[in-house]
């Protein structure tokens, strides 16, 4: 019973961004599932049932590719207060946890922080570093897109 106790472990990462658009359209852009396939390399695809960003309470789903795996996720919104806080928590047969984004007006733009925590029972050594990577890789996407559509 010890080691099956051991087996799930929280796992956290942070990571932030500076992107320089205004913070209502990176705030609209972020809370919309439906997009998320646009920017994050693990999203294949999201159902919300509703165009524009989501609502406290709103239910989705979407599909992703976990290391080569589509994994059917269910979805709750638990904080969505425009401009600065949105909040996620998930379920599938693979891995729960919570997507959670910061927001806050810096300069010229936005400073963005997303934290994805999250536990699973899969015990494959090499999915905690991957999952940073591909986080780091949805940033970047996500800097680029905002940036590259708010540009004079």
């Amino acid at each position: 019973m010890r080691a099956a106790e051991q087996s799930v472990r929280l796992e956290r990462i942070s990571q932030e961004r500076f992107i320089q658009a205004p913070i209502d359209a990176v705030y609209d852009y972020v809370t919309q599932p439906d997009r998320w396939h646009e920017w994050h390399p693990t999203s294949l695809g999201a159902d919300t049932g509703t165009t524009g960003p989501l609502h406290a309470g709103a239910r989705f789903t979407e599909m992703i590719d976990l290391l080569g795996v589509r994994v059917p996720m269910s979805y709750r919104v638990q904080i969505a207060r425009r401009p600065d806080e949105f909040k996620t928590v998930f379920t599938s047969l693979a891995v729960d946890g919570s997507i959670h984004y910061f927001l806050q007006a810096f300069r010229d733009g936005t400073l963005f922080k997303r934290v994805l925590t999250y536990e699973t029972e899969l015990q494959l050594a090499s999915l905690h570093e991957r999952m940073i990577e591909l986080s780091a890789i949805a940033l970047d996407r996500l800097k680029q897109r905002m940036e590259n559509s708010h540009s004079v």
